[in-house]
């Protein structure tokens, strides 16, 4: 589905990714961990258009989309859960996932998903006539999946869904995102939790400074001792 081949992207004089090369089949999870800076979101940003490469191929299915601008690639089947929610504070919680469906014109299959997001979020249920400012960290990033699911994405980029939230949400946030897979829809997953990344994805890469340093399956990298002591406290 997915294809990144020796993708560069500088910020002025900044060398943020270098030579970034990976793959995310059709139904996967793919998890992209590392340590903060290590270039996780310049990549996802560059995946949804909101970086321009200066270097390189993003392939969709087989089709370049790395000159698109992030408006063209959203009506792509790709929907992205930004790192920080990046939510609309001054709306509401109904209103912000409608955001997610702004490219479409289906009012009857909007309403089913609507549904749909309600049946995997049901505190967003009880919420949605709730400003989103006013909303908990974990609430929050509930919004922000569920916006992205709005748009019906083949494949959903998330960008550090577990941060700052504690362990019960995280579990339900992830147990959301397993379900989702099941249903058919690929994952990207950026996150620092590396322990929680490699137990849900079934394959990994591994950034570092900017350069993809190891990759294979998640329960082999779980067991590297290289990754142990770098990103599992081990």
């Amino acid at each position: 589905m997915l294809e990144l081949r020796n993708v560069d992207v500088h910020y002025g004089r900044v060398h943020a990714l270098r030579g970034v090369s990976l793959t995310v089949a059709d139904g996967e999870i793919v998890a992209l961990i590392g340590s903060n800076g290590a270039g996780k979101t310049t990549t996802v940003r560059a995946i949804s258009g909101l970086v321009r490469p200066s270097a390189g191929t993003i392939l969709l299915r087989g089709e370049p989309i790395q000159h698109m601008g992030a408006e063209k690639i959203a009506r792509l089947h790709i929907g992205h859960a930004p790192e920080g929610r990046r939510l609309f504070s001054r709306m509401t919680v109904r209103d912000n996932l409608e955001m997610g469906a702004f490219a479409r014109r289906d009012k009857t299959g909007i309403r089913s998903d609507f549904d749909r997001v309600y049946a995997l979020f049901p505190r967003l249920f009880e919420r949605r006539t709730q400003l989103a400012g006013s909303l908990s960290g974990g609430e929050q990033q509930m919004v922000a999946i569920g916006r992205a699911l709005m748009g019906r994405p083949k494949l959903l980029l998330l960008d550090e869904p577990s941060l700052g939230l504690a362990p019960i949400l995280i579990e339900a946030i992830f147990r959301v995102v397993r379900e989702v897979n099941t249903e058919g829809t690929t994952v990207l997953l950026i996150e620092q939790n590396a322990s929680l990344a490699l137990r849900t994805a079934g394959r990994a890469y591994v950034l570092e400074t900017g350069t993809v340093v190891q990759e294979g399956a998640a329960s082999a990298l779980l067991d590297s001792p290289d990754v142990q002591r770098a990103y599992l406290g081990m």
